[in-house]
């Protein structure tokens, strides 16, 4: 019976019993105590708990579920998964045990021809919370189950919770005897390999307010009504139902693990290392499909974590099973939305965006990991050679910094080493990087004054008086004078500053826009400021140097602004909303502002969006903005409150704090946003805006930079000049020089590419002469050879797995090849099965190799390759070898 089927039967049976069908919710919680649904009955929370009414008195459902706690555990085992649906009947004090327990009962053992199961009833047996008479009554009396298939169990079995403060109550399981070749008898209590749970009937009767464990709560009291949420887990029931061992090998998750082992060329059952890894693929392909179908994107927090950190094992086991460079998730990703979009028909939909999430973290994560595991290998090996076995923090924390390599994927492959990490070290230097970096932002906006001296003078002379939206120009008073961070009563020529007036037209750093500059002048002294910055809320620092005079607290200055900058950054500010509006329009609502900087007549956008922007979507929004100049529409600005500016639409910028009172900016009806910034008037001030391209910054964040006013004029001024240049030089109208670039280009590659294939037919070429005059140390062939500079890596691997194989499979044989691709020396070592035999590992003697080269390397035991920074070590590095060989041999 398939997955998709054993769902219809029971929804269908729920139904007929006046149960309402409520299609799965999405794996996104609304529950802000849960990161994602973690059980069938989270949509429902809120009945049980009197919170809402029910729409209905009962319900049934198909839900799809996330679970994490045991992640690391995918895969060791074929019970743990990440991914599950699970069935469930729900009753919201309409029915109690009386009712449910029959219902299930019946569904489980009615024939398949007529809606049910089919179960045999003699292989079914059911457990009861410890103290709950009344179901075991209701099993034994009325339903008449035998008492010695009746078992009691206490609150670790038989009381469920959400692990978090909610609904709870006793429940009663019921399990399936898979037969003595299995495990032993004695029901569930003896063994539940053999006795499988398949139905799980939950009686919502308590509120729980604290909970620490799964038997450590406290109960609040009872719920405004008796309920009933029970769990059927689809997988478990599709094993049982098609005759399979377990969830993996039913329908549809084993699509995806046949087509990973076939992509891989791996067999499942074949190997026990790499159906690990097969598991591991299977479950965290159906849990990222499913979490991206629902709107999850990877990031390095929250749910996007949880998907990033999914989505990296499988990429990470793929490379296991020795996928190398080879990309796959895509076809497997394909092959997951096949095999659930029976159930799931929305994933066909939006496999086009499914597709590009998951591709884009591939892409993202195998630069990464070909990094970031050579220098993982490498301090392996320096460890072992040590007697170490624990990776220091500082080791695991460079991983992350440097190669952006993922803890738990350090502590992952640790663990497969032998090896545990110094998790307290990595997570202290991660503390210590945080804290540098907040002590830089501070720093950014303090300079080197001490906080306690800003504040201070805050609290003196009041908030400071902005000016700027109106004035360019203004009188002010100086109230504080700062020289290295020290308050002084005046400063002189020569002097870097920082001063605080008690009103002013210079526009401070802040929402993306640049600071402005200009000058500050009193009778006598003259300073000019280059940037201005507002450490609190309330108060602007202008800092500068005093370029002639003495400057002193209590002078009444003229504050001015460069008004060119000036425009010319309000400019870049006004043309940014355009851009977001524009880019909205386009992508959706879901390309939200992650960032920005507006300078003088540049600037850079950073938005939201699963993949890279089409081409065409960029002059598309670049044509819009630019009809709203023509348009010259009229730019407002207001005061208003947060609630009703959000009344209103307005956009706000993406982790922006507001106050009760908001200033809106509204250009024409086009663009309205929540903004302090400083804008043009009017929209046909800024000119023109040439957007320039756009880039990824981050996975699921893109970045455009673009151009505005006078630069965007001469920017394409210059454009159209270099292509009159080479329109002259290829003797081609500019209509032409795609076609005619493109028929270069295509020439140059063909040239390269067979220079390549001729450089690599020299290499190879004496694969034979090098396998002919091998050097026997203990009965094992063993060549060493520098390849000529500039053999690519490849060409190097190549050649050294071409010499092992021209060698008998009987006859041990070590090959090791080095050389100087560019200008840094690489290494590759391998070993057939024979040498490997004699206790030859290519790992360990690139190691030795690198280790000479000043750098690291490993790889697997067969083949292996490593590198370093000098290359005129090389003879070194493979004498080092030979004597390693000989040690291992003697």
């Amino acid at each position: 019976m398939e997955s998709a089927e054993i769902a219809r039967r029971f929804l269908r049976f729920f139904e007929e019993r006046g149960h309402t069908v409520v299609p799965s919710a999405s794996l996104v919680a609304e529950d802000p105590t849960l990161l994602l649904v973690n059980a069938g009955m989270v949509p429902f929370k809120p009945y049980f708990l009197g919170q809402k009414k029910p729409p209905y008195p009962r319900a049934a459902s198909a839900q799809k579920v996330v679970r994490t706690l045991d992640i690391d555990e995918v895969g060791k085992t074929t019970r743990h998964a990440s991914f599950f649906q699970m069935l469930g009947n729900f009753s919201f004090g309409d029915y109690f045990k009386e009712q449910a327990l029959p219902y299930a009962w019946e569904l489980l053992t009615k024939p398949e021809s007529e809606g049910g199961f089919g179960f045999p009833e003699e292989r079914l047996w059911v457990t009861v919370y410890h103290d709950d008479d009344e179901a075991y009554d209701i099993w034994h009396n009325k339903v008449g189950i035998p008492a010695e298939r009746i078992q009691r169990r206490g609150l670790a079995d038989n009381y469920w919770h959400m692990g978090v403060p909610g609904p709870g109550g006793p429940c009663s399981e019921i399990y399936y005897d898979r037969g003595p070749e299995y495990g032993k008898e004695g029901g569930p209590v003896a063994d539940e390999n053999r006795y499988l749970e398949v139905w799980n009937n939950v009686f919502m009767q308590f509120q729980l307010s604290t909970v620490r464990s799964k038997v450590d709560f406290d109960v609040a009291g009872e719920l405004p009504a008796k309920s009933v949420d029970t769990g059927m887990g689809l997988e478990r029931m599709a094993a049982i139902l098609q005759g399979v061992d377990n969830i993996y090998e039913i329908d549809t998750t084993y699509k995806i693990l046949d087509r990973a082992a076939e992509l891989t060329k791996s067999r499942y059952g074949r190997n026990a290392r790499a159906d690990v890894s097969l598991r591991v693929i299977a479950d965290h392909l159906r849990a990222g499909v499913m979490l991206v179908g629902d709107g999850v994107l990877p990031s390095n927090e929250g749910r996007g974590y949880v998907l990033r950190r999914m989505l990296r094992r499988a990429i990470r086991n793929l490379r296991l099973l020795g996928s190398g460079e080879e990309r796959y998730m895509h076809e497997l990703t394909a092959t997951t939305i096949e095999a659930m979009g029976q159930q799931y028909p929305e994933l066909k939909g939006d496999a086009a965006n499914i597709h590009m999430v998951i591709d884009a973290e591939e892409v993202s994560f195998l630069g990464t990991l070909r990094t970031g595991t050579a220098i993982f290998d490498a301090a392996v090996e320096e460890n072992k050679r040590k007697g170490v076995t624990t990776l220091a923090g500082g080791q695991a924390f460079q991983l992350h910094d440097t190669y952006g390599f993922p803890i738990d994927l350090t502590l992952e492959m640790a663990a497969e080493q032998g090896l545990q990490v110094d998790e307290d070290g990595f997570r202290r230097l991660m503390n210590e990087q945080r804290d540098r970096a907040k002590a830089d932002s501070v720093a950014k906006k303090t300079g080197n004054a001490d906080i306690s001296v800003l504040g201070e003078m805050l609290d003196r002379a009041g908030k400071v008086e902005f000016l700027g939206y109106d004035q360019t120009t203004a009188e002010a008073g100086v109230i504080g004078v700062l020289v290295d961070g020290v308050s002084v009563p005046a400063a002189g020529a020569g002097t870097t500053v920082e001063i605080v007036l008690d009103r002013t037209p210079f526009y401070a750093e802040g929402g993306g826009q640049l600071s402005d500059q200009g000058i500050i002048r009193t009778g006598e002294a003259q300073v000019e400021i280059v940037d201005v910055q507002s450490p609190f809320a309330g108060l602007v620092v202008h800092r500068g140097k005093v370029t002639g005079g003495e400057i002193r607290v209590g002078d009444q200055a003229q504050a001015e602004i460069d008004i060119e900058r000036r425009r010319a950054i309000s400019r870049s500010h006004t043309a940014t909303h355009l851009v977001h509006r524009g880019f909205r329009n386009a992508l959706g609502e879901s390309a939200a502002q992650a960032g920005s900087e507006n300078s003088p007549g540049r600037f850079r956008f950073d938005f939201t969006a699963a993949g890279a922007v089409p081409p065409t979507v960029l002059r598309d929004v670049e044509d819009e903005v630019n009809a709203i100049l023509i348009n010259d529409l009229k730019v407002h600005a207001y005061h208003t409150s947060l609630s009703e500016a959000r009344s209103m639409g307005a956009l706000a910028l993406f982790g922006e704090k507001y106050g009760d009172e908001v200033r809106i900016v509204e250009v024409g009806d086009y663009s309205r946003e929540l903004c302090g910034g400083t804008h043009v008037a009017s929209s046909g001030q800024l000119g023109l805006v040439k957007v320039l391209g756009e880039a990824s910054i981050g996975a699921g964040v893109r970045r455009v930079e673009a151009l505005v006013g006078i630069d965007a004029f001469r920017f394409l001024a210059r454009e159209s000049v270099l292509v009159a240049q080479i329109s002259e030089q290829l003797k081609a109208r500019r209509e032409e020089l795609p076609e005619r670039v493109e028929g270069i280009v295509t020439r140059l590659r063909t040239a390269e590419r067979e220079l390549e294939r001729l450089r690599s037919a020299q290499v190879l070429a004496v694969a034979g002469e090098l396998a002919a005059s091998a050097r026997d140390v203990e009965g094992v062939s063993v060549v060493t050879h520098r390849a000529p500079d500039g053999t690519s890596a490849d060409d190097l691997r190549k050649l050294a797995l071409d010499v092992r194989g021209r060698f008998p499979g009987d006859r041990a044989a070590m090959i090791v090849i080095a050389g100087v691709p560019a200008d840094r020396p690489v290494v590759v070592a391998a070993v057939n099965d024979a040498g490997r035999a004699r206790g030859l590992k290519a790992g360990r003697l690139v190691g030795v190799a690198a280790k000479a080269l000043g750098g690291g390397g490993g790889g697997k035991d067969d083949v292996a390759q490593g590198g370093g920074a000098r290359p005129e070590a090389i003879g070194e590095a493979l004498g080092a070898v030979e004597h390693a060989i000989q040690e291992a041999l003697s």
